[in-house]
This record gives C-alpha cells, sequence and structure tokens, in this order.
C-alpha cells in the first residue's frame, strides 16, 4: 500500500469558506430529529457474524446516507442522496438490490450544520484534525460528508466470504487493496466518541466512490486536493441488534477492542 505523504499546511479557515446553519433551521428540514440507525455491532462482525436480519429496503427506511457492508462480507456499502452502492473486491459499483442483507451498517437522513471549502491539499489525518477542530464536543456523534478531487485514495474491500466464517482480522488478511488516483468522488463517514468503541468505530469511518462508478471502498489514506465538508450532527442513535443464532451466541466481551479495530481499519 502507497503511504500517502503529509503536507504542512495552514487549516485557517476564511469567513467566506465557511458557514454554520443553526441546530434549529437543521431541525426544521426534517419532521423528526436527526438519528443514527445502526444494525448490530463492530464487536459482533469482529467475531465473525457476517450475516445479518436486515434487508436494504428495511435499512433504507431508517436513512439516505450511511456506510456499512454485506452479508457475507460481500462488499462494502456506501450511501449519499439517498443512492446505496455495493462495492465490490472486484472494483465494481453497482447500486443495491432491496433484497440485499446487511450485518452491520449505519445510516442517517443527512442534515449538515456545518459546511465548509477545502482549497488545499490535506492528507487524511489533517484533515480529521481540521474537522475536530470545528467540532462542538467529541463526545457527540457526526455524520461527515467530502466531495471533492482526490489525489489518492486507497481503499480495500474483503472479498466474499463463505461458512463457517472466520474473525473478520482473519478475514481481511488477504483483502484486496486499491490505489485510486486522481479522482473525483464522494466520501460518507461517521465520526463515534471514544465511549461508543465496540458498538461502532471508535472516531472516523469513511468509505468513498468515485463520480464516474467505477471504484471505492473502505478508506484506508487518502490525500484530498480540493473540496467541499458537510458535517452532521444527529442526536440520537438507535441500535437493531439481529436475533440470529450467530449474533446471540457470539462472544462479544472477551476481545481487546482498540487492538483489533485499529488493525481492521487500517
Amino acid at each position: 500500500m502507497n503511504a500517502v505523504l503529509e503536507h504542512p499546511v495552514n487549516t485557517t479557515l476564511r469567513p467566506s469558506d465557511s458557514y454554520t446553519t443553526t441546530e434549529r433551521e437543521a431541525e426544521h428540514r426534517s419532521e423528526q430529529p436527526s438519528a443514527i440507525f445502526q444494525t448490530s455491532t463492530m464487536s459482533a462482525l469482529l467475531d465473525g457474524v457476517f450475516e445479518g436480519s436486515m434487508t436494504m429496503a428495511e435499512l433504507k427506511q431508517h436513512g439516505d446516507f450511511g456506510i456499512g457492508t454485506f452479508n457475507e462480507l460481500d462488499g462494502e456499502l456506501i450511501a449519499f442522496d439517498g443512492d446505496y452502492y455495493r462495492l465490490r473486491s472486484d472494483s465494481s459499483v453497482t447500486p443495491v438490490k432491496p433484497e440485499d442483507g446487511t450485518p452491520f451498517a449505519s445510516v442517517t437522513f443527512f442534515q449538515p450544520v456545518k459546511t465548509f471549502r477545502v482549497n488545499q491539499p490535506m492528507s487524511r489525518s489533517q484533515l480529521e484534525q481540521l474537522i475536530d477542530s470545528l467540532l462542538p464536543s467529541l463526545n457527540l456523534f457526526y455524520a461527515i460528508r467530502i466531495d471533492g478531487e482526490f489525489e489518492c485514495v486507497v481503499t480495500r474491500t474483503v472479498a466474499k466470504q463463505k461458512p463457517p466464517f472466520r474473525p473478520f482480522l482473519e478475514a481481511i488478511e488477504s483483502q484486496p487493496t486499491f490505489t485510486l488516483e486522481k479522482k473525483k468522488g464522494t466520501v460518507a463517514a461517521f465520526r463515534m466518541p471514544a465511549f461508543a468503541q465496540g458498538i461502532a468505530v471508535a472516531g472516523y469511518h469513511h468509505h468513498f466512490v468515485d463520480d464516474a462508478r467505477t471504484g471505492g471502498g473502505h478508506v484506508l489514506d487518502l490525500q484530498l486536493k480540493s473540496g467541499i465538508v458537510q458535517i452532521g450532527k444527529p442526536s440520537e442513535v438507535h441500535m437493531h441488534f439481529p436475533e440470529t443464532e450467530a449474533f446471540m451466541n457470539a462472544d462479544l466481551t472477551s476481545r481487546d477492542l482498540d487492538a483489533e479495530i485499529a488493525k481492521a481499519e487500517g
């Protein structure tokens, strides 16, 4: 995997580059408070629970924006503007089918409360640091969308697994990685607080797809050339627990979550 080089950057935003809408204005866009809906947990995925009880048709009722995976780890999920895509290990990008199932996904009806433009190159870590500096608190949940030109995006897409399923870290040992260069596209991401580790991924979890729909996946690294960042601040989190035999019998306690998730996220 090619490392993305970091460059010094001035993260000061000009007034014309950033504006904030009030939470009241954002809430008026929907009759319901903005919420993250999640099916299953990251700890269950780590334990090899790769089949869930929720379909894409059901998931779409809870959000127009999000990320996740598919049953048997058959691709990465990215959703925005109400369009849901499957990103497979053969680099294909296809719309999901209503009957497609998911063992783990997080979605929301995206309601941005802050938007700003990036006019200079930024690495993934620099971009995350900038976003963190603009958040009111690191103890809340955020949905983040980035549309722009990317010098480089390094992604992975796990190949479809067959039962009996191995734990997640074993499944990704042979994962294909792709280096997508000079692409226009969209990143859908969530930033979860530290206390959510295991339920979700604490910190940032990004998926990417290019505008031409020729590639994408789970983001391992990126270099943004320029773009627009939108931040949503959902006020609620709703959980769906699949009452499958695999989930009910999964070992969700005896693991080093920080170490395993750090390795899983790349």
